[in-house]
Formats: C-alpha cells, sequence, structure tokens
C-alpha cells in the first residue's frame, strides 16, 4: 500500500522549492502526496521578491481534515515563516501524536533572501525541535541557530552537539557550503562511486554517534530546492520503513543524482532535477 508524507511548507511559483519539489519528490519514491501551504512566495530562479504568509489558523485548517481521513506515515515541515505558524503545527502534531517528524528549518532561500525572522526561529527551536526524528539544517541555518561562525569541521561537530541539545532524536548538518579535499578520520560513506578532488560533506549526529556522508562537491547553477528535495526524500524513505542511517544515504543519492542530471533552466539558481 502506497505511504502517505505531508508537507508543510512555503510555495514557490517558479516550481523549484517549497511544496512542489516535496510533492514531485514524494512521487519520485511512490509516495502520495499531501500539502499544508505556509506561505505563498513570489520568486523565481533569480530570487524571492516577498511573500503572503498564512495565518496559523489557515494552517491549522488545512491540516486536521488531512489528518482525519488519511493514515499520514511522515511529515516534513519547510518554510515556517511565523511563531505563531509554528506553534499552531506543535499543537496539532501534539493532538494527532505525529511520528516521523522530519525538520528542514528553512531561514534563508538560495538566493539569500530571510524567510522567517528571530521570534519565528526561537520557536521553532523551542516548539518543534523536541519533538522532530531528525533536522537538517545546512551551515547557514546552523550558523543561525547556535549563533556562531562555522568554518571548520571542528565547528561543524560542535554545532551539531549544540542542535542536539534543543531535543531533537538526530541532527543532519549539510557541509556543500564547505567543499574539502581531506576526508575526516570519522567514520565517512560515499555516496557516489565518481571520484573527484572536493568533496561534499553531509553530518548525520544520531545516536551518540557521527556518521559522515561523502558526495562530488558539483561546481553548477543547478542548487535551487537541494534542501528541500533531500528533507523531502528523507521523509519518503522512513515512510517506508527505513532506517535513519538508510534514509539519509537514499536521500543522498538521489539529491545528488538531480543535481548531476539537472538541465540549466532560468537566468539565476536552476532547479534540480527531479
Amino acid at each position: 500500500m502506497q505511504k502517505v508524507c505531508m508537507t508543510i511548507a512555503g510555495l514557490d511559483p517558479s516550481g523549484g522549492a517549497g511544496i512542489v519539489a516535496d510533492i514531485k519528490t514524494f512521487r519520485a519514491f511512490d509516495c502520495f502526496a499531501t500539502v499544508a501551504i505556509t506561505s505563498i512566495t513570489f520568486q523565481n530562479t533569480q530570487g524571492v521578491f516577498g511573500a503572503v504568509h498564512q495565518s496559523a489558523e489557515t494552517v491549522r485548517n488545512q491540516i486536521l481534515p488531512i489528518l482525519d481521513d488519511f493514515e499520514v506515515s511522515a511529515v516534513k515541515t519547510g518554510m515556517l515563516p511565523t511563531a505563531e505558524i509554528i506553534t499552531e503545527v506543535g499543537k496539532v502534531a501534539a493532538e494527532y501524536s505525529l511520528k516521523n517528524f522530519v525538520i528542514d528549518p528553512v531561514v534563508r532561500s538560495t538566493s539569500g533572501y530571510d524567510l522567517i525572522d528571530d521570534d519565528a526561529l526561537r520557536s521553532l527551536t523551542m516548539d518543534l525541535f523536541p519533538i522532530a526524528l531528525i533536522v537538517t539544517p545546512n551551515i547557514p541555518e546552523a550558523e543561525r541557530i547556535c549563533r556562531i561562525r562555522i568554518q571548520s569541521i571542528e565547528d561543524i561537530k560542535f554545532a551539531g552537539k549544540e542542535i542536539l541539545k534543543l531535543g531533537p532524536k538526530s541532527v543532519l548538518i549539510k557541509g556543500g557550503h564547505i567543499p574539502l579535499s581531506k576526508l575526516p578520520d570519522d567514520e565517512v560513506i560515499s555516496v557516489d562511486e565518481n571520484d573527484t578532488e572536493l568533496k561534499a560533506l553531509d553530518f548525520l549526529f544520531f545516536n551518540d554517534t557521527l556518521t559522515i556522508f561523502a558526495s562530488p562537491y558539483m561546481r553548477t547553477q543547478a542548487t535551487h530546492g537541494t534542501g528541500c528535495v533531500l528533507s523531502s526524500a528523507i521523509t519518503a524513505c522512513i515512510a517506508k520503513g527505513a532506517d535513519l542511517r538508510q534514509a539519509v544515504l537514499q536521500a543522498k543519492k538521489f539529491v545528488t543524482n538531480a543535481i548531476k542530471t539537472a538541465p540549466l533552466m532560468g537566468k539565476g539558481y536552476s532547479p534540480i532535477n527531479v
């Protein structure tokens, strides 16, 4: 039977990120997609030009009929732009005892547009991180959550431990912003057989262990939606019964191929190939 996944996130009309990317990713993993829109953004591959956020009540009223009708196997959140929306999502999660909660702490777009204010970020870490199976920040997001500069592997390890203190069961820090030529001594899992001098490393903190996933670093403009697709792929794999490390590995392979095969579209950061 097809598993049902839910995404609670923003709408990107250009189709590269947000719920459109989530829906495409769920379908690629043969999962049925349900959605709740938190914000309607105005954007294309070149940037984000504004947004109209939904009310907390509107978001709640989108979610409840789905949960009353479907057996949702996993839920992911993307852009949660206000503290009120985040608090409401937390209430719904508690009321329905939602499991397999994946949080992509979207705070800034690929083009550099801030998508969440400080009050919302505090609410995100206090209300939702404690119920998360996994949180998936990239380097800039981890910097903002921890209020530090991340310039090395040791900084990433420190940030991962600090985010774990906020309550999630696991943390995946995406290290694509700091490509490395030398692999660390920790356990490293290769995502792609193609060898490149520079590697993009993702760091999974789970059960008092650190697992590093290494994939080729690709110099490309096709990066729009990578975080959304990765977290959606993890969500789908978990919904289908994969354990956490296997879900991350499958998701990483999917995203690596989506970047590698992406045709360049638009005039800015092109969507990856989902």
